[in-house]
């Protein structure tokens, strides 16, 4: 049995390395002839950052790199497809496996699926009915096409089912990033990050903004910036700097390196950056992961969109979703550090063993098939 996991971007590596370690240890334990290759198509590409998220996550160098570099949403889907069919003719898999929702989702299913190959979606099903989000469009896609779905949450279980999804493509198996972040947490606790940048623990509010209605439109941008500003009288601020945002910060001129008590930085490993998670007072993100991740570590999380799509971190979790209102964000961030926080738990089967109930499912299938 010969597999192909995709990775495309950062948040790609910490969902395909349990896989890829849970795929070692069964093939050790039960002696199956199982190769598993990975192929980086280079849709996000930082060297520096992904030989840190590499060596980090303890995943080998990809077998295969499509280089594909920046560009439209066109631009991208369509050079990852004519690459990574290159890599398919020639390695004839029996399955492609991709995670999340970028344009290298889409792009690697539906190359495979057109060559006939199987294709396995890891965190399907997941919806913010905002199709404005080039990624709802990635994730509908990529879940109409693939033939094994593994959900995360229970609502993604009811989304499938209502787009009319078969039932036995659906398995619900928790969440893989957890499995990487139970995994090197331990691991984590060795940084220094903290001490690098003058920190204390649960003293400083943790930022990360990088969607386009956040950052894309000088006026939000304006906005985002002086809310910073507000919130840095408060406590201080570690904001490590996504490119898309500091691009647009450099585009309409918007200094930010006079703000007192906010950290600027680069963007930050997996290790340092689980580890600032852990320790922040609170988070103000428009990311996804970063929901699910503050959510397990039981940290208050504000979210900077209008929809989400994970719910259950609304729902059961310590996330806050607040919409585009500036304002709002404000309020809900001083009342969090007045204390006014929400208790939240861990949703079913974040327990660190998705991964292994993804292989143990592609295992039994495959044998059964042939």
């Amino acid at each position: 049995m010969k597999i192909i996991s995709v990775v495309g971007a950062r948040p790609n590596f910490m969902k395909v390395a349990p896989i890829f370690s849970a795929i070692n240890i069964k093939r050790q334990l039960s002696n199956l002839e199982i190769e598993h290759l990975v192929c980086h198509t280079g849709q996000h590409y930082d060297e520096r950052m992904s030989k840190v998220f590499f060596e980090e996550l303890e995943l080998p160098q990809p077998d295969f790199y499509l280089g594909v570099g920046s560009g439209s949403h066109t631009e991208q889907t369509a050079n990852v497809m004519l690459e990574f069919e290159k890599v398919l003719i020639s390695e004839k898999p029996d399955l492609v496996i991709v995670v999340g929702d970028v344009n290298s989702t889409i792009a690697c299913s539906l190359t495979a699926v057109k060559l006939g190959i199987k294709v396995a979606h890891v965190e399907a099903g997941l919806r913010s009915f905002d199709r404005s989000m080039p990624e709802e469009i990635n994730r509908i896609l990529t879940d109409a096409i693939s033939d094994y779905l593994f959900v995360t949450e229970k609502s993604g279980i009811d989304n499938l089912n209502q787009e009319g999804v078969e039932k036995n493509k659906i398995h619900f198996v928790g969440h893989v990033m957890i499995d990487s972040l139970i995994n090197f947490l331990p691991k984590a606790e060795s940084s220094q990050i903290l001490k690098r940048y003058g920190l204390s623990n649960k003293n400083y509010i943790l930022v990360t903004m990088h969607r386009p209605s956040n950052v894309d439109n000088k006026e939000n941008l304006k906005e985002l910036i002086s809310l910073l500003s507000k919130l840095a009288k408060k406590q201080t601020i570690i904001f490590p700097v996504h490119p898309r945002t500091r691009k647009n910060l450099e585009k309409f001129n918007i200094r930010i390196d006079k703000i007192e008590n906010l950290v600027i930085t680069d963007p930050i490993g997996y290790l340092d950056f689980i580890w600032l998670i852990k320790n922040a007072s609170l988070i103000l993100t428009d990311s996804g992961g970063i929901q699910e991740e503050s959510t397990y570590l039981g940290v208050q999380c504000v979210t900077l969109r209008r929809s989400t799509e994970r719910p259950i971190t609304v729902d059961e979790g310590t996330n806050h979703l607040v919409g585009d209102d500036f304002g709002m964000a404000e309020k809900k961030v001083i009342n969090i550090l007045n204390g006014d926080t929400k208790e939240g738990k861990i949703p079913d089967l974040w327990d660190g063993k998705a991964s292994e109930r993804i292989v143990d499912i592609l295992i039994k299938d495959f044998s059964f098939s042939k």
